[in-house]
């Protein structure tokens, strides 16, 4: 298992919550024991996958916010060529992206980064089919978008936001599905009962990543890599994301 983080990520690019001082600390001091290894930062060719040329260029405009941006969406690149080799990933990254669209974005995201990840899979055809999987609190609608009309994407969002149906939604997805090559996970933290949803607990986390894992060895050898989107509270985020990884490995 690996953990896929810079240090720039640590730096406050904007006053958003996801932006916050301290945040991407809560998660690292919890994932001390494990390998952390550095991404490198996307180009524009990787965002214009995903993205049109003016959003790139709005957010270019945006130089604090660019630059962490890229880096973000290299995070992301990492954790899926990770998981291609066979050994699960996640990556700590910042801003989030699974509201940003091809030419808007919004909800503290500015380029989506487990899309543009696994667009790049598909052009390079390393695979063909790819499931995206979000467990944030809030629909990923930029990611629903790029890949609204594509027959190699599915993507889903738990919706309901009680405990006992989110994990039937979970299952009854995950087991509608033969055949993938790889699953990704858009892994929010702020449905927890101490963040904004105020539902699951932190051993739901786990039981989650648990759930994703046993799928991926079932149905596409494995291959499996999850990046951060929300979570808010500094007090029970880094055990969230630690519950989520053991669960996940």
């Amino acid at each position: 298992m690996k953990i896929v983080f810079h240090k720039n990520y640590c730096r406050v690019y904007s006053s958003d919550p996801a932006a916050a001082p301290g945040r991407m600390e809560s998660i690292m001091k919890e994932l001390s024991g494990f390998e952390v290894v550095e991404p490198d930062m996307a180009t524009d060719d990787d965002v214009a996958l995903v993205h049109g040329k003016s959003h790139i260029e709005h957010i270019k405009n945006t130089t604090l916010v660019y630059e962490v941006a890229l880096l973000a969406v290299g995070g992301a690149i990492k954790a899926s060529e990770i998981a291609m080799k066979g050994e699960p990933a996640f990556g700590v990254i910042r801003p989030p992206g699974h509201h940003a669209s091809p030419n808007s974005c919004w909800g503290f995201c500015y380029f989506n980064n487990v899309a543009v990840s696994i667009e790049r899979l598909l052009r390079k055809s390393l695979i063909a089919k790819a499931v995206i999987l979000d467990i944030d609190l809030h629909y990923g609608d930029g990611t629903a978008n790029i890949f609204a009309n594509s027959p190699n994407v599915l993507y889903h969002h738990i919706a309901d936001r009680s405990k006992e149906n989110f994990f039937n939604d979970l299952e009854k997805f995950l087991s509608s599905i033969s055949k993938c090559d790889i699953v990704a996970v858009s892994a929010g933290f702020d449905r927890h009962a101490q963040d904004w949803g105020g539902v699951l607990s932190t051993g739901d986390y786990f039981k989650t990543a648990e759930t994703v894992k046993d799928f991926a060895e079932r149905v596409c050898d494995g291959r499996r890599y999850a990046v951060l989107e929300g979570g808010y509270n500094h007090k029970v985020l880094g055990k969230n994301v630690k519950a989520f990884v053991e669960g996940f490995e």
